[in-house]
C-alpha cells in the first residue's frame, strides 16, 4: 500500500516546498537511505495534520554526516547541531532535521526502522515513512516542560493500537517498560471506549515485568531520559546519578553538558 501524505505541506510556501523536494532529490541521487518522519509520519499513521517549517529525515548514525555533506554540496548550509543525535540543513527559515538517534541517547535509528518502514509519498515523491512502532518508541521519552509528546502517543495508539507489532515494541522498551506502561495507562484514560485497541495481554505483560523488577538501592535518576532539564536538581544537588551517564548510560559527560547548555539558553 502506498500512502499519500501531501496534507501537511498544503500551506507551505512554494520556496520551502522546493527546498524539501530538492533535499529529497539530492539524497535519492546520492543513494542515501532515509526515512521521512515528523509531521509526515503523524499524518500517515494518525491522520494528524500539522504545518511546520521543518522536514524530518531519519538515517542510521553512520549515514548522518554523509547526509549533511550531500545537502551542503547541494547548496545548503548544514551543521551537526548535536553530534550525538541531530544535524540540520538550512534554507532561510526552513530546515531539514537529520535525525539518527533520540536526544537522550536511547533510541538509535537502526536497520529495523528500514525493514519495517512504510511505502508512501511526501510532496508527490515516493518515500519510506518511519514505522509507527519506532515513532512511539522515540516519542515516548519526550516529556519536557516545553514539549510533551504524550498526545501523539495516544493518537498513534488510537489509530494503530490493534495493528502494532507489540513484541517489537517490548524489545524496544527493554529496561524502560514503565515508560511504555505509563503511556498505555494514560491512553485508556483518554479514550475509555477505545481502550481495547491495546490488547489486554500487553498491559498484563508489562505489569508483570514491572512487578518482577529487581529491587535496587542505587540512587539513580532516570528522569533525565524523559527531560534534559526538569531533573537536573536531582543530579546536581540531591546525590542521584544521572542514568544517561557512561558507562551505565549512553552519553558522555561532555555530551550531557552540551545538550543541557542548549536548553538552559532557552530560559
Amino acid at each position: 500500500m502506498h500512502a499519500h501524505i501531501d496534507s501537511p505541506p498544503e500551506e507551505l510556501d512554494p520556496h520551502i516546498r522546493r527546498f524539501y523536494l530538492h533535499a529529497m532529490s539530492l539524497l535519492d541521487e546520492a543513494g542515501i537511505r532515509y526515512l521521512v518522519g515528523g509531521a509526515y509520519a503523524m499524518a500517515y499513521h494518525a491522520e494528524i495534520v500539522r504545518h511546520t517549517k521543518d522536514f524530518d529525515v531519519f538515517v542510521r548514525p553512520e549515514d548522518a554526516q554523509p547526509t549533511l555533506d550531500v545537502l551542503r554540496d547541494g547548496g545548503y548550509a548544514s551543521e551537526m547541531t548535536f553530534p550525538h543525535w541531530l544535524g540540520k540543513a538550512f534554507d532561510g527559515t526552513a530546515f531539514v532535521d537529520v535525525i539518527f538517534r533520540s536526544g537522550n541517547g536511547l533510541c538509535n535509528v537502526d536497520e529495523e526502522w528500514f525493514i519495517n518502514a512504510i511505502d508512501g509519498e511526501a510532496l508527490g515523491r515516493p518515500v519510506k515513512i518511519c514505522p509507527a512502532e519506532e515513532v512511539i518508541w522515540s516519542k515516548s521519552f519526550v516529556q519536557e516542560r516545553e514539549r510533551f509528546d504524550g498526545a501523539d502517543i495516544a493518537h498513534l495508539l488510537l489509530a494503530r493500537g490493534n495493528r502494532l507489532d507489540w513484541p517489537r515494541l517490548f524489545r524496544r522498551f527493554q529496561g524502560h517498560e514503565r515508560v511504555l506502561l505509563s503511556h498505555l495507562i494514560m491512553y485508556g484514560y483518554i479514550y475509555p471506549s477505545e481502550a481495547r485497541r491495546v490488547p489486554p495481554w500487553v498491559i498484563d505483560r508489562l505489569i508483570a515485568t514491572v512487578r518482577d523488577e529487581p529491587a535496587t538501592t542505587e540512587k539513580v535518576c532516570r528522569g533525565t531520559f524523559l527531560s534534559r532539564q526538569q531533573y537536573l536538581v536531582d543530579v546536581r544537588e540531591r546525590g542521584f546519578r544521572d542514568a544517561r551517564l557512561e558507562p551505565q548510560g549512553p552519553l558522555s559527560a561532555e555530551t550531557i553538558t552540551h545538550w543541557t547548555m542548549a536548553i538552559e539558553k532557552m530560559k
